[in-house]
């Protein structure tokens, strides 16, 4: 069958459609076709360019910060020596109350009914003490004793009636008796003193006689002056064992009436007995009357810190309090840092106590404001020494430097020679 000629035009003007629509699909197409050299160029990193930021000028401190936990210093277990007692060592008064104060010269404790009194020493009291008796413990005691104001004669590490006044003089002042001599060394010096007063009569019954002899122009008085000569050289002998008698007799120190503690005063943390009760091993707890912060370092930090530098300690409503820095204490590869504040309020004592704060310790810091640059944008030459890299008009300058003080990601730097170098020139920390 043969077509007319008007289907031939639809024919061709179909055909016309088909052809133009698929250059068009065409072109779409190859405008999205993209050659692996076109698309590797298209993803590529762009061209790295450097980082750079302004040289400041600003004061610089360097300073170690950690923090630390809040506790009252130096924590120790008092205990009372009771083997010496002839009775139960029951607890009959003067019981402390948690967070009071032990002050040195006071009893801090009344075992049957005897004071037991506090005093700053490292030796314990291991034995009771008299006259007569000598060592390093008696030495101590002289110290203490003479430190408080009480005389002991001569610091010589013997127990003298010089020692003795001065004990019976401490007891005094806590408010108690002083202890006394077992009763046969008392009845000693009574009889002492007898003996003292007999050889007294003896010599004048001695010297009467002679004067007798010699009003009567005796013709020999051998026998009445040997009789004087006898009398005196006993009188003498009594007198000696008098001073004797008395030095034995004199106030001694019971173990249980004296306990040593390292330094005073102190805060009584626990008590681990009440009145009524019997005291064995440690009666009390306690630590030092002020309150401190330890915080640990390395041995790098270490080495710029000791004791008596200034320190500030972060409070947890963000005050600040001044401090210092009482001693470091060596454990293994690090250290303890302890720190005492200044002064504390109320307010702020509650605020530390068993807290962790926030410690800041300046170790150094610059003569007013200097050059700084970020650390980053510090390098070595070939030299050994540092250099900045500085851009200027678009074009890259080293610059070398003196690199003072480190502090806070920042150094102080100084310009070496013609190099120039000011405040706000651009310094390359990367790219």
């Amino acid at each position: 069958m043969t077509a007319g000629p008007k289907s031939r035009r639809q024919i061709l003007v179909g055909v016309a459609a088909l052809a133009a629509t698929s250059l068009g699909v065409g072109v779409v197409a190859g405008a999205r076709i993209t050659s692996p050299e076109d698309a590797a160029a298209k993803t590529a990193a762009p061209k790295a360019s450097q980082i750079t930021v302004p040289v400041e000028k600003k004061a610089l401190a360097s300073k170690v910060v950690g923090r630390g936990d809040a506790s009252f210093d130096g924590a120790v277990n008092i205990r009372v020596e009771t083997s010496g007692l002839t009775t139960p060592a029951i607890v009959t008064g003067k019981v402390p109350a948690v967070a009071s104060t032990i002050t040195e010269g006071k009893a801090l404790l009344e075992i049957t009914g005897r004071p037991v009194i506090a005093l700053a020493g490292v030796l314990p009291m291991y034995r009771a003490l008299a006259p007569g008796s000598k060592g390093p413990d008696v030495l101590q005691l002289e110290k203490t004793l003479d430190r408080l104001g009480f005389d002991p004669g001569s610091v010589d590490g013997k127990y003298d009636t010089g020692t003795a006044r001065a004990v019976r003089e401490l007891y005094e002042k806590a408010g108690y008796d002083a202890p006394e001599a077992d009763q046969p060394l008392k009845d000693a010096v009574d009889a002492a003193k007898k003996n003292v007063d007999a050889a007294k009569k003896a010599l004048r019954q001695a010297q009467s006689q002679l004067a007798q002899a010699q009003k009567a122009h005796a013709p020999d008085l051998t026998v009445q002056k040997g009789a004087v000569t006898d009398a005196k050289e006993s009188l003498q002998d009594a007198l000696d064992a008098q001073d004797d008698a008395e030095l034995k007799a004199a106030t001694p120190l019971p173990v249980s009436e004296i306990v040593y503690v390292k330094s005073l005063p102190r805060r009584v943390d626990k008590v681990n007995v009440e009145r009524g009760g019997t005291a064995s091993g440690t009666v009390m707890s306690a630590s030092g009357a002020a309150l401190v912060v330890t915080v640990k370092v390395d041995s790098a930090s270490a080495e710029h810190l000791k004791a008596g530098m200034a320190a500030e300690l972060t409070l947890g409503d963000g005050s600040t309090v001044k401090a210092k820095v009482k001693r470091l204490n060596r454990k293994g590869d690090s250290y303890d840092v302890v720190v005492g504040p200044d002064k504390l309020s109320a307010k702020q004592l509650e605020q530390l106590r068993d807290a962790n704060v926030k410690v800041t310790i300046p170790v150094k810091s610059t003569n007013g404001k200097v050059l700084t640059v970020p650390i980053a944008a510090l390098s070595a030459g070939s030299d050994g020494g540092s250099r900045v890299e500085v851009q200027r008009n678009g074009k890259t300058e080293l610059v070398p430097v003196k690199v003072g003080l480190s502090a806070d990601g920042f150094a102080a730097v100084e310009p070496i020679g013609d190099a120039k170098l000011g405040e706000g020139d651009q310094v390359v920390v990367g790219t």
